[in-house]
């Protein structure tokens, strides 16, 4: 039977599991996020944020548990077509050998669909790298090599943004960089976020929500002021 939730419910997660070699890395976790919320998920190394990620958008499968995205079973969307509206940024940019157009174009690629020169050069506008079309990816800082990975998953129009610690890998000029652009991005677009960070003050800056997971346990979660206070 399929799943009813109110219109504003984007995400709804319901008894996820995920274990390997009998260890629960996700353990029965359950929650709803509606759209336009951003949520920060914090918690020690190892309890399953990475994970519960990458079980968002099929990286990784679940081995009990349902993910409903927009009423619809996830498990029943072609894994291409739910990474592009599920879009994650790793912590590593992990581009493609190439240039930055053809790192941008690739996603629509998949699709069937050809990105003109003016879609990619106002892509890299949105994040700071006008002029970067034809430069080889072997030519970045860390920093632009973050914000290529950024318009890359752009590129595809996200309903949903995941971005698993894009920042940690950075140095503070960068990192500072980074996160401004990706606040700026998820307010003007109003996309819906989870983000993964070990840093409570980034999360009290762009986060609406927060969800703190142990063991790969759902321990708490609500408004980011409320979850980080208590």
């Amino acid at each position: 039977m399929q799943s009813v939730e109110s219109p504003s419910i984007i995400l709804k997660v319901e008894n996820l599991t995920r274990q390997i070699d009998g260890s629960k890395i996700i353990d029965d976790l359950s929650i709803s996020i509606k759209k336009g919320e951003v949520w920060v998920v914090i918690g020690p190394s190892g309890a399953g944020k990475s994970t519960f990620l990458r079980l968002l958008n099929r990286l990784d499968e679940p081995q009990g548990g349902k993910i409903w995205f927009h009423d619809q079973d996830a498990a029943t969307l072609p894994p291409k077509e739910l990474r592009s509206r599920i879009g994650l940024v790793l912590q590593e940019a992990n581009l493609f050998p190439g240039t930055v157009k053809s790192n941008i174009e690739f996603g629509p690629q998949q699709k069937g669909l050809t990105l003109s020169q003016e879609a990619v050069e106002q892509l890299l506008g949105q994040v700071g790298l006008i002029g970067f079309a034809d430069r080889d990816v072997r030519n970045l800082s860390g920093g632009e090599a973050q914000r290529v990975s950024l318009a890359r998953t752009l590129a595809n129009s996200p309903e949903i943004l995941l971005l698993d610690e894009p920042t940690s890998a950075l140095d503070d000029g960068s990192k500072q960089e980074i996160e401004e652009l990706v606040t700026s991005i998820i307010r003007e677009k109003q996309i819906t976020c989870l983000m993964v960070t070990h840093d409570i003050q980034q999360a009290i800056r762009i986060a609406t929500h927060a969800m703190i997971l142990d063991k790969g346990k759902l321990i708490n979660y609500g408004a980011v002021g409320e979850v980080l206070d208590a």
